[in-house]
């Protein structure tokens, strides 16, 4: 089932299972398949069955799966962006696919100078305005209370105060949200699917990229001139905060410069809930 939230009240759709069942799409071909559940999207305002849903959208292009969610779900749905390489091709994919989406990000106050300059510069050339999430705690504020360096000293509670907390904050507002995790990335997104449902928050999680390899991400960013971030050339493959981001060098893994040298590889808002 496909679960949303209305004036913040967890909700279940009814189940929609069109005449022609998952069988039947299979026979047809997935390109049929495709062709009638966008067809659905576009005409019924009920989701059809979700675990239909799931299977079918494993074929779609990225492009294919943000036109489902858009539609689907039009302004109770947004894009969270790093503004890194996977998230500026969905910002250039949304746009061509759609006049209006929504983007956000988690603004933690130790972002690098050129993200902040890059979420500008996308702004402009989309003609878009990027929502900032902050911790209610400013640096100082959080120093007082906790010390300083909480990266250094509790980076879990550090990530959890300036990026998970507002994250909360805002899906709480939506239905879905779109992120640019690939499977590759990390242990914890090898099973992530391209639409599902996001137990850890309550909502559907769409993630467009899945499948994708960064080599296809800076295909897309080359072949379609998207700005990106110019650390990225300084290499920097994955850019966090200035505190917990270094430069990696050849060979090491591309996420081996995030949290160096700790038992760490994700800030928590991907992690999933554990049964």
């Amino acid at each position: 089932m496909l679960y949303a939230r209305r004036t913040g009240v967890r909700q279940k759709y009814l189940s929609y299972r069109p005449r022609a069942n998952l069988l039947g799409l299979l026979i047809f071909g997935m390109a049929a398949a495709k062709a009638i559940v966008m067809n659905i999207v576009a005409m019924n305002p009920i989701p059809m069955n979700y675990g239909e849903i799931q299977i079918v959208a494993e074929t779609w292009k990225p492009e294919e799966v943000l036109a489902w969610g858009l539609e689907r779900f039009g302004d109770s749905i947004a894009l969270a962006s790093s503004f890194g390489a996977e998230d500026v091709a969905l910002i250039d994919m949304a746009a061509r696919v759609s006049p209006r989406f929504q983007v956000f990000t988690l603004d933690t106050d130790f972002l690098f100078p050129e993200t902040y300059q890059l979420i500008g510069r996308i702004e402009q050339k989309y003609g878009i305005q990027v929502e900032r999430g902050q911790s209610r705690l400013t640096p100082p504020q959080q120093e007082e209370q906790f010390g300083p360096q909480l990266w250094k000293s509790s980076p879990d509670r550090c990530c959890d105060l300036r990026k998970v907390a507002p994250l909360k904050a805002k899906l709480a507002e939506l239905q879905a949200w779109i992120t640019g995790i690939r499977r590759d990335q990390t242990p914890n997104r090898r099973n992530a699917g391209k639409i599902e449902f996001d137990a850890t928050f309550g909502l559907v999680k769409l993630n467009p990229l899945a499948d994708w390899t960064s080599a296809q991400v800076w295909q897309y960013i080359r072949e379609n001139q998207v700005p990106y971030n110019p650390l990225h050339d300084l290499g920097y493959p994955s850019i966090g905060c200035t505190h917990c981001t270094r430069p990696v060098s050849e060979g090491e893994d591309l996420r081996s410069g995030r949290w160096a040298g700790l038992q760490k590889t994700e800030c928590g808002l991907h992690l999933k809930e554990q049964p």
